[in-house]
Formats: structure tokens, sequence, C-alpha cells
């Protein structure tokens, strides 16, 4: 039975869409089979940032009753699953958010871990993820604006009795944003893992591909290597 993990953040911009691809493509990579799942509707960013073609079958036909979640399924050319929502603003009509719920727990019998990148912020779509999570991986950068905005999310999150862990990205070493322990400290919450800037993570998003196949040396592959790792570690222990 699949873990679903919802990745999050409280504003857009601090690399939520670049981990839940990594994160994904990482835990395949693993030999772990993985369900990438975009369900940002009105500004999917997952297929823009991979290259994907536009595809015959969507999440909003699913959503829609007009297909089944596995038709739906269309797998990258580095193996990892992916269900992706339409492009086009006029397909937002005739979703029905409660089919959402019923297709995670189809997928749930066939993977072993479903990543979703939920929309930023705390909207309507965004919740709409969090009501299937198991976990939900909240993205945050060293900066105030960004923890202020993860703090929030925690507290939302919390209220849904949703278990969260926070991911801090674009870590500069850098004397002017916040130090790790001042981060976790205002967010009461050990960090998860610190994903480093990195050059390659901005190349791959020109290459279209995940960091992990474009750069497998680079110090963020790393960072999301030994992310997954973790992630397998903890799901192993809860079994």
């Amino acid at each position: 039975m699949a873990k679903v993990i919802v990745i999050s953040s409280g504003k857009g911009g601090v690399g939520k869409t670049v981990t839940s691809i990594n994160l994904a493509s990482a835990l395949n990579k693993l030999g772990k089979e993985t369900i990438l799942i975009d369900s940002n509707f009105t500004t999917p960013n997952v297929a823009i940032n991979l290259g994907a073609p536009i595809i015959p079958i969507t999440l909003n036909n699913v959503l829609q009753n007009k297909r089944t979640i596995f038709e739906a399924i269309y797998q990258h050319h580095s193996g990892t699953k992916m269900i992706l929502p339409s492009l086009a603003l006029k397909d937002l009509n005739g979703i029905k958010p409660e089919l959402f719920v019923d297709s995670i727990n189809e997928l749930k019998k066939h993977a072993d871990f479903i990543i979703i990148d939920s929309a930023a912020g705390l909207g309507r779509e965004a919740l709409f993820a969090f009501n299937v999570a198991d976990e939900i991986l909240i993205i945050t950068n060293p900066e105030n604006a960004a923890a202020t905005d993860a703090l929030k999310t925690i507290q939302i999150a919390e209220k849904l009795n949703k278990k969260t862990s926070v991911i801090l990205t674009r870590k500069r070493q850098d004397k002017k944003e916040l130090s790790t322990s001042d981060l976790a400290d205002l967010l009461e919450q050990k960090l998860l893992a610190i994903i480093p800037e990195d050059n390659a993570i901005r190349e791959s998003l020109y290459l279209r591909d995940a960091v992990i196949y474009t750069h497998p040396r680079s110090r963020a592959t790393k960072a999301y290597l030994n992310l997954a790792k973790k992630i397998i570690k903890q799901q192993q222990v809860n079994i």
C-alpha cells in the first residue's frame, strides 16, 4: 500500500515542484514504484518542467468521470510514472473533487509511493491535496517571508491532523539568510532535508529533466537521493 506524500509550500517560487519531481525520480531510481501527480489544476508546472508532451488523457478527465485513474498514467522516459492535469483552463469545468480521493485510494494498491505536487499557498486547490496526504512535506527557503508562510502551512496541516516535515531548499551558506537552527526554532520542527542552491538545478530545468538524471554527481542530486533514502527507511520502520 502506497504512502501518499504531498509536497506543499506557503508561497510560490521556493522549489516545490522541483522537489516533487526530483523526490519522485529519486524514489523511482532507488527501485520504488512511484507515481508523481500534479494536482495544481490552474497553474500546473510538472509537465512544463519535464518537457512532457500534451497527453491525451489527463487528471481532469478522471475527475470529470470520463476516464479511470490508470488510463491517465504517463511514463516519463526516465521510468517515473506521472499523472498530469490539462494545461487548458477550459478543462477545469465539471471536475468532481470527491473523485480524487477515490482515485488515490485505487492507486495506493499499485505503488510504493505517491508524490503529489500541490498548488502553492493555502487556497482551495492546496487543501484539496491535503485531504489525501499521509504526510505533508513543506518546502521553504532560508528567508523570513518563506519561513512565515511555511509556518502557516504547518499550522493548517496540524489542524487537519496531518503529519508534517520541513525541507529547506536553496541553501546558500549566506550570512544574510536564516540559519538552519533559527529556521527550525521558528517552525518548531527539525529539518528533514537541506537542498543546497545549485546551478545544476537551473540547468536541469533548461534541459527539462530531473537533476538526478541531468547532473548525477551534483550536490543537489546527492541531497535528493539522501532524502529519498530517508523516506524509504521511515516507511520500512512503519510497516
